[in-house]
């Protein structure tokens, strides 16, 4: 599903964000990136997402090489993954429903069958009853749901999580690391970038320190 060989990438001035990176990742399984704040994480999931390019080296999806896609191939690659940043992006003048319609519109989803696949989603995540309320009105944790719910409307068969229990109570954490594995346990292939991998005791685990994987 993932493949990344001798990645790098380097940041102006001269900061090098990844170095001679490689590792594989099955479909199908749970993997977790762990490592300090600054240890490359985030950078990994948007190599993956076609969000940075490499400075050298292969991401490969699927057996494609994503780092060298053209600009209108990114819609493509992108509807087959899922994905949830740090920064959440939700659209505060719109309601919990629209915020997860969104994606389903964009790719022009028949109303019924999107409006199906929203409440699904909702649904999967805890927030049916919230279809209704403004982003604003929830919860950091339910804030969280929704941008899962927005990640996995699509029906992706992979899932990308960047810190997605950072500043979440223990309870709230746990419950948010719970979605994610029943999204594994349904076959999504998931990859999940955070500083505390305790949350995830099903997933294999790699460490990254200053860009580089360590034991």
């Amino acid at each position: 599903m993932i493949r990344f060989d001798r990645v790098a990438k380097r940041y102006p001035p001269g900061i090098d964000a990844l170095s001679t990176l490689s590792f594989e990742m099955a479909a199908g399984e749970i993997l977790v990136v762990s490592g300090h704040s600054g240890a490359g994480k985030s950078t990994l999931i948007k190599l993956i997402a076609a969000i940075e390019q490499p400075t050298s080296g292969a991401v490969l999806v699927g057996g494609r090489n994503v780092g060298g896609l053209a600009r209108s191939a990114l819609p493509f690659l992108r509807r087959r993954l899922g994905l949830v940043l740090q920064d959440q992006k939700l659209l505060f003048d719109r309601s919990v429903f629209e915020n997860v319609m969104l994606p389903l519109a964009i790719t022009g989803f028949p109303p019924k069958e999107a409006t199906q696949r929203v409440r699904a989603a909702l649904d999967k995540v805890g927030l049916a009853a919230r279809e209704k309320a403004l982003p604003i009105a929830l919860s950091g944790g339910e804030q969280q749901r929704l941008a899962i719910a927005r990640a996995v409307v699509s029906r992706p068969a992979l899932l990308l999580a960047d810190e997605p229990t950072a500043h979440l109570d223990a309870e709230t954490a746990t419950d948010v690391a719970r979605i994610f594995h029943e999204f594994h346990r349904a076959g999504v292939t998931v990859l999940i970038a955070t500083y505390d991998g305790q949350l995830f005791p099903e997933a294999r685990t790699l460490r990254l320190d200053h860009g580089h994987l360590v034991p």
